[in-house]
């Protein structure tokens, strides 16, 4: 996901995982499905190939997940934000403000997108 066309600062500053949307849509609903964490913000490309986690600062320092990328945002403008227009030019919201909470716990996502790869490597297999 391209980050370069961010707006303005307005909030908490954050991380974006970005992530293939097939595995970020498996991992949305497991997170909806949870045990009450929430979801956070979750931005979608205009092509529909990725999906961007939006995590509290300093995720990218030690994000480790394979198949996702986590990109630190800080001191380029990228930041939570109540409002409803995408933080990044070029996306739309999946999850937006006001139906979802502003930050995805970064532990929380990672077992998500562990327990979506799984899934995904599970129904591929029976093809």
């Amino acid at each position: 996901m391209d980050t370069r066309g961010i707006s303005e600062p307005v909030r908490d500053a954050c991380d974006v995982v970005t992530v293939p949307t097939r595995q970020g849509l498996e991992a949305v609903d497991i997170l909806r499905r949870g045990t009450g964490d929430g979801v956070g913000l979750v931005i979608h490309d205009d092509g529909c190939d990725t999906l961007g986690f939006l995590v509290p600062s300093g995720t990218a320092a030690a994000w480790d997940v394979p198949g996702s990328t986590c990109t630190e945002t800080d001191g380029r403008g990228l930041r939570l934000d109540p409002e409803p227009a995408p933080p990044v030019e070029g996306s739309d919201w999946l999850l937006p403000p006001g139906e979802a909470d502003l930050a995805t716990d970064p532990a929380v996502l990672r077992a998500a997108l562990g327990e979506a790869a799984r899934l995904i490597e599970a129904a591929d297999s029976c093809r």
